[in-house]
This record gives structure tokens, C-alpha cells and sequence, in this order.
């Protein structure tokens, strides 16, 4: 049977968001891809590209033969190279100033006509990032090269017109001078113009999903994940991005040995339609089983892999829950490498995880370094073993080195303590604090049981529960007569906190909000037994309120119950000012005064602060910040006689996190009040 007149069929795969083509043997060989971009501004006069030679139509000599020419017959056309051959009859030319015009180098312009309606955005990147002309856009070039670029680029956006669906896209080329100086001869820049006719769009004639119904109740499900129907165009990004969502589908819905085939899809240029089919074989869906891990890895055993899952045997198996698991034995920082690959359980209905894990380096050197106003200089350095006690039983030796502040501690810490998440804190600590309201020789034990959030996994809700035991040895003054005094506390108490987090980022958020609450309850014995409370609230919001700028807002207050001001250790008082509370002001150095001008901390606290962070060139922003607050001898605060600072920050924000420099000032200064304070931490301040 001869072949049907006027129907043509090409059958295509998805492949990189591009359809591939292959061309059935009568079809046309198409132009090609790029992206929009304007050309000279100046006005262009068009000039017309040399047709293409004509084959001369008197019949070949046969070898030998004599051939007469006829002086008054014309020559053939010169052939098409994309731009303007000499004009040989402005005046007598020599071959040497043939090949010289023909070699002549010169700058060029380009622009693309005829996609403003069809073209995406994707196209016109995907075209400024593939095109030869864009690429060399400012460089001299020849005709010659002028015209092989030109040809690369007209093929280029005929591809991804072809892709988006413009099956019977053409673009031509041609050549305009742009008036000004610059370019070739005459000053005038030439204009590569490619010319595109999409064609009409085509769309699907049908659509399907070859073995979907296998997946019994799950089929919905499945088909919803490949959103491509009847009538939509044949875009290939769209039928990749719809390929994606269905290996991700398959996996999320329990089926962990699903296989899916390549997108099969056939164009009828007649019709101007195209159909798509897709195999899929789902096999049975799954449940949890059993995880193994490779033995004598020096790292974690089975048991533990286990704690660290968010899922447990007999959970559905879904494709986020083993990613989960494989990310998060990376971030213990105990594992270099970490496979995690399903295999059949024990039964047809169970699939089993088998994990290979290999040991990355377990101890850590670091060190810190920072100055705050009233704080003054600080420096920290520590080594830890992250494993010392497996699983995640990691030893901290700690040393701070500061000119208001010496300490020395040692700290264990475990891990994913039972479940994923949970921290058990363990620390012994030596420490001397040397501030204007005391000066203190402390003795800590403490521990607690505590849910954190970190940088690689956020958390909305996070809690501790805790115990401490402190012997401090204190020496501040008589507020009344300011006499020294020196006494010594024996402290028993039991902190605990409870955080929402709702801010899209740890380090530097700009929207959402945070709340926090801490109590603790605390037994003292200065002479006799006497208790107390502590309780803290802190909040804080954030807003986007133009392009890279956003509002945050800070509140604090606080109380302490059951006890006298002067009755309780001068450490465990609150106190106002510094970088972390309010800028402007010497740390601590808020709140009442002895008579030496010294603070001597308070009962209660309410403090506020809001800022402006600037996103204003590259990494850098800048941070204009205003904020208040008190300290107040009564157990509840009244917000009366506010203090208040402000001041301009500076932000670069590194890959880890923003790295702050604050400058304040007091607006109502009390006696003493430096006039500058300067701050410098990793983060922002709220």
C-alpha cells in the first residue's frame, strides 16, 4: 500500500523537560531554539538577504567539449551566508578586496520576532543560556561566522518552540544594518533578525496510563499525580514535571519496587494532535519491615537506625520516609556515607530497609570568638568526640576565656536519645562571672531531657525538662549603703520550657512568629531554706513588607514569686541591656542602681524591640533598630520609666547563617551610660 498524502506521525520521548525528535522519512527538517533579546536601539533600515543561487539551466558539456560563454549572459546569484556580500558593482574589485570585505570582522546586535505571544519565560532563559549569538554577543566576527551562528540559533528556538508544542515551527534568518557608529564598514552595525512562525499549538488527543488500574483503590491517587488530560498542549516540561510527580506518587503511596516506564507520545501532524501512553507496573503496596544495618561500621547498630526513623514496623512505606531517614543520618555528622536501599521483607506485604552506613570523622575542634559592649571581649574553645559512648554518646571539654567571664565545663550529650529528636544533656561546670552588679565563683551540676530544633530540621514545637544544682559564692554590695557583702548559695532548681516555633527560617527569618515560655521553680538555702519561681515569656513576629525587606518585633517580660529582691542570689536576678536585649546600653546595666551606679538586677522585666532588616546589596543588609525596656523591683512589671535605644546594624548573610554588627545608643541615658555600644554575634538578634 503507497504512503497516505499528507499525514505524518513522529513519535517522541521525554527526556532533560525536552522532547526528542525522531522525524518520520518524509519529514522536514526544522529551524531552531533561543530566547528574546532586543537589539540597538537606534532605528534599522532593512535590507533585503541575497536569495539563494539558481542552478543555471543550460544543459552540462560533456568532457572535452568546447564551451561558449556569452559575454552578455548574467552570472548566478552569489550564495547566502546570512549577510550582505560586497556590492561588486560600486566599484572595479580585485579578488584580494573580495576576500577582504568577505573576511572583514565586525561587532553585531540580534533580536528574535514573531515569539512575543507563544514564548515562555522558561524559553526565552533557556534560549539566552543555549544561543551561540547570545554567547558571543560583543565579539568580533566574519560573515561566515555570522551566518553559522545565526543557522545554530534558528535551529535552537525551532527545538524548544518544538517543545512547547509548536510542532510545525519555522524561523528564518536575515540581516539589517543598525545606523551609528560602531561595527563594519560605514559605521554601521549589522543586525542578525531570526524569524519565527510558531504555527499552530498542538494539543493531546488522548491520554494513557498503561496498568494504573493494578494499584486497586490507590489508582485515583496515581492519576491525579500525572495531571496531563485531553486537549492540554504537548509541552514536554509539563510532561516531565508530570513524570516526576508520578515516581514520586507511586513511592508515597506504599508500592517501593513500582516501575515507570518512559512517556511514549506520537504526533499526527495532520490532526495536528498528538497521543500519550505510559506504563506502569505498581506491583503490591507495602509496609514497614525490619532494618538491617552493615555490621562492624563503627557507628550506629539497627537498633538505633530505628530510633532515628519517623516511621516504625507496620507503618505504610512511602519514598519520603526512607529520604528522611537518609538525610538524618548524615546530619548526626557521625556518617559519610549512607545508603539506604528496600528490599522484600520477610513477608509478600513487607518491604525491609538495608542501611550501609561508613564512619566519617567523630572528633570536632572549635572555636568563638565575640565582643559586646559592658560584655567586653570573649573567646571560646572546645574539642568534642562525637561518639565516645555509641550511639551518639558524644564528650565536650569547654573552655571560656573572656575579661568578664572564665569558665571550664565538661558535657555529655546523647542524641536521638530514644526517638528521633531528643537530647539527653548531661554537664559539670567551673565557672567565674565578674559583672558591675557581682561577681561570682559558681559550681554547676545539671542535666535535662530536652526536644531542640536545629538548621536541618526545624521544629514547631520544642520542650525541656530539667535539674540543677549550683554552688555560687557571690559578692555585690548593700543597695541601701552599698557595702560590700559576700555570701554563699546552695541552689536547687527544676527549669523547664516549652517553644512554638512558626518563622520560615532559624537563623534569619522573615515571616512567621515564635513563642516561648520558661519556669522554674527553685530552692535556695543563704542561712535558711526559701523558695521561688521564675517564669519568662518571650515572643516575637516577623513581616515581609516589601522586596527584601522585612519588620521584626521582640517582647519580653518576666517574674520572679515567693521571695524578696535581696534575698535572692544576685546571678539569678533579672537584668536588661546588651546586644541581646536592649541595644544601646553596657550588658545589663538596666533596671536600679546602688549607689555606686551599679545595677542590682530585679523581680521582674519587660522589654521590646523592632527593626527593619534591609536586604540592600549582595550579602550585605542594613538594620535599623529601635527598642526599649526596664527592670523593676516588684514582682510584676509596671512598663513605667522605659529605657530606650536605637541604632543601625549591619547583616552579611553568610551560607551558615547572618553575621550581625550593631551599633546603639541610648535615647534617656542613665548616669554612667557610655554613649556607643557595639555588638557582634553569628545570627540575627531576635
Amino acid at each position: 500500500m503507497g504512503p497516505r498524502v499528507g499525514r505524518r506521525r513522529t513519535l517522541l520521548c521525554a527526556a532533560g523537560g525536552i522532547l526528542g525528535l525522531t522525524a518520520a522519512a518524509n519529514a522536514q527538517r526544522a529551524p531552531t531554539p533561543v530566547a528574546s533579546t532586543p537589539v540597538a536601539s537606534t532605528p534599522v533600515a532593512s535590507t533585503p538577504v541575497p536569495s539563494a543561487p539558481q542552478a543555471i539551466p543550460a544543459a552540462m558539456p560533456q568532457s572535452g567539449d568546447p564551451i561558449d560563454l556569452d559575454p552578455a549572459a548574467p552570472l548566478a546569484a552569489m550564495p547566502d551566508i546570512g549577510v550582505d556580500w560586497p556590492d561588486l558593482s560600486a566599484a572595479p574589485a580585485t579578488p584580494a578586496t573580495q576576500r577582504a570585505d568577505v573576511d572583514a570582522l565586525t561587532r553585531y546586535d540580534y533580536r528574535v520576532e514573531g515569539i512575543d505571544g507563544v514564548a515562555s519565560a522558561l524559553l526565552r532563559q533557556r534560549f539566552e543560556e543555549l544561543s551561540t549569538l547570545a554567547a558571543n554577543h560583543g565579539k568580533d566576527a566574519n560573515a561566515a561566522q555570522l551566518d553559522r551562528r545565526a543557522r545554530e540559533d534558528a535551529d535552537l528556538l525551532v527545538t524548544l518552540l518544538k517543545g512547547e508544542g509548536y510542532y510545525d515551527a519555522a524561523v528564518t534568518t536575515a540581516v539589517t544594518r543598525a545606523d551609528g557608529a560602531g561595527g563594519g564598514a560605514g559605521g554601521r552595525r549589522p543586525v542578525i533578525v531570526l524569524q519565527a512562525t510558531p504555527g499552530p499549538l498542538y494539543r493531546f488527543a488522548g491520554v494513557t496510563l498503561n496498568g494504573v488500574a493494578a494499584a486497586g483503590d490507590k489508582a485515583v491517587a496515581l492519576e491525579r499525580a500525572f495531571p496531563v488530560a485531553n486537549d492540554d498542549p504537548v509541552n514536554a516540561d509539563q510532561v516531565a514535571a508530570a513524570e516526576a510527580g508520578l515516581r514520586t506518587a507511586v513511592g508515597e503511596q506504599g508500592f517501593p519496587f513500582a516501575k515507570v516506564g518512559e512517556p511514549e507520545i506520537v504526533v499526527d501532524h495532520a490532526t495536528r494532535t498528538a497521543t500519550l501512553a505510559l506504563d506502569l507496573s505498581t506491583g503490591s503496596a507495602r509496609r514497614f519491615g525490619r532494618i538491617t544495618a552493615n555490621p562492624n561500621n563503627r557507628v550506629f547498630d539497627a537498633a538505633h537506625v530505628q530510633e532515628i526513623a519517623r516511621f516504625s514496623p507496620g507503618d505504610p512505606y512511602t519514598t519520603s520516609g526512607v529520604d528522611d531517614l537518609r538525610r538524618a543520618l548524615i546530619q548526626t555528622g557521625l556518617v559519610s556515607t549512607a545508603q539506604v536501599t528496600p528490599v522484600s521483607g520477610a513477608t509478600p506485604d513487607t518491604v525491609d530497609l538495608a542501611v550501609r552506613l561508613e564512619r566519617a570523622p567523630p572528633r570536632t575542634v572549635a572555636a568563638e570568638l565575640g565582643y559586646g559592649t559592658g560584655e567586653g571581649a570573649r573567646s571560646e574553645v572546645s574539642w568534642t568526640h562525637r561518639n565516645l559512648f555509641p550511639p551518639e554518646g558524644a564528650l565536650t571539654l569547654r573552655g571560656v576565656l573572656g575579661t568578664r567571664e572564665q569558665l571550664g565545663a565538661v558535657v555529655f550529650r546523647r542524641n536521638n536519645f530514644r526517638e528521633r529528636d531528643q537530647v539527653l544533656t548531661g554537664q559539670f561546670s567551673i565557672a567565674h562571672l565578674r559583672r558591675d552588679a557581682f561577681e561570682a565563683n559558681t559550681l554547676s551540676l545539671s542535666g535535662s531531657l530536652e526536644r531542640q530544633t536545629n538548621i536541618f530540621f526545624q521544629k514547631t514545637w520544642t520542650w525541656s525538662l530539667g535539674a540543677e544544682l549550683v554552688a555560687t559564692d557571690e559578692r555585690d554590695v548593700i543597695a541601701a549603703t552599698g557595702e560590700p557583702r559576700r555570701r554563699t548559695f546552695f541552689i536547687g532548681a527544676l527549669p523547664t520550657s516549652l517553644g512554638y516555633d512558626g518563622s520560615d527560617d532559624l537563623l534569619n527569618p522573615s515571616r512567621g512568629f515564635r513563642l516561648a515560655g520558661r519556669f522554674s521553680p527553685e530552692a535556695s538555702l543563704q542561712g535558711s531554706v526559701f523558695g521561688y519561681a521564675r517564669a519568662q515569656i518571650d515572643t516575637s513576629g516577623y513581616l515581609p513588607t516589601a522586596r527584601g525587606v522585612t519588620l521584626a518585633g521582640r517582647v519580653r517580660v518576666g517574674t520572679i514569686l515567693g521571695a524578696p529582691r535581696d534575698q535572692i542570689a544576685p546571678s539569678r536576678r533579672f537584668y536588661a541591656g546588651g546586644g541581646a536585649s536592649v541595644r544601646g546600653y553596657g550588658f545589663q546595666a538596666i533596671g536600679p542602681r546602688d549607689v555606686n551606679n551599679d545595677p542590682i538586677g530585679g523581680r521582674s522585666l519587660a522589654e521590646f524591640s523592632i527593626e527593619a532588616r534591609i536586604k540592600a546589596f549582595g550579602n550585605f543588609g542594613v538594620v535599623p533598630f529601635f527598642d526599649g525596656g526596664n527592670i523593676y523591683t516588684n514582682g510584676t512589671p509596671d512598663f513605667s520609666e522605659l529605657q530606650y535605644g536605637a541604632g543601625v546594624g549591619v547583616r552579611y548573610y553568610s551560607n551558615f547563617g547572618p553575621i550581625r554588627l550593631d551599633v546603639g545608643t541610648p535615647l534617656n541615658p542613665q548616669p554612667g551610660d557610655s554613649r556607643i555600644a557595639v555588638y557582634v554575634s553569628l545570627g540575627q538578634a531576635f
